[in-house]
């Protein structure tokens, strides 16, 4: 998949790639993947254009507050062939003309107290007072249908905060799975999966360590790198 980008913004990274293929492995029990997705701050489109191309029944939708990254989502829907609607502006402030049977995000998660970029399309993409986790949890439980499935990581540390809310806006957590920078260390990334309406018991899935003992890619994170086949293409535009 190609993909577009801009040489002055926010980059997807590795946790998109990571998201992506705990979404799908999480989706493979289910028979026949159909309907509408929302990719919640869809940036370059990558994460919704990935699930989209891996079950071709759904139907993609994005939303996105920056103009710039309107433009990529666009752009790199039509570079690779994927219809998709875009809705344009705050996730909290649109007023949607339907519900979903999937939303998906790579939300910005960094907590206020992080210093922060003075670059303010960085300051957007990345920092969570521009879409705090209670409002984020609450719309999409507002836009999601019955049975609505919810996939998005966040930073680990405010996990507690995560479960809280989700209880409060009547998710159920479906699973979960760590993300670690290498054995030796504390996870820094978690991947979540809430459903609407179900009382399943939580699925612990087994952590996801990025770096083996040399500073290489572990051979799980090399075949998640290999499904997602991205290359990505930097451009300068006004």
């Amino acid at each position: 998949m190609v993909l577009y980008q801009s040489t002055n913004g926010y980059c997807y990274n590795s946790d998109t790639h990571f998201l992506y293929n705990f979404i799908v492995e999480n989706l493979k029990k289910y028979k026949n993947i159909k309907g509408e997705l929302l990719d919640i701050g869809s940036g370059s489109g990558i994460l919704g254009l990935l699930v989209a191309k891996n079950f071709e029944k759904i139907k993609l939708n994005q939303c996105e507050i920056q103009k710039m990254f309107q433009f990529f989502s666009s752009k790199n829907s039509k570079t690779n062939k994927i219809d998709s609607i875009l809705y344009e502006g705050s996730f909290e402030e649109i007023d949607f003309d339907k519900r979903f049977d999937i939303c998906v995000s790579n939300p910005p998660f960094y907590h206020n107290d992080v210093i922060k970029s003075d670059n303010e399309c960085l300051k957007i993409a990345r920092y969570n007072d521009s879409l705090p986790l209670e409002v984020f949890i609450k719309k999409t439980s507002t836009i999601l249908n019955s049975e609505g499935k919810f996939f998005f990581c966040y930073d680990v540390k405010q996990i507690n905060e995560i479960l809280i809310l989700l209880n409060k806006y009547k998710f159920n957590l479906e699973a979960l799975q760590f993300v670690h920078p290498k054995d030796s260390k504390d996870a820094t990334l978690i991947l979540v999966y809430a459903k609407k309406n179900s009382k399943s018991l939580t699925k612990i899935l087994k952590p996801l360590i990025v770096f083996d003992k040399n500073n290489e890619f572990t051979s799980e994170v090399q075949e998640i790198y290999k499904k997602s086949s991205t290359h990505s293409i930097k451009v300068d535009i006004e």
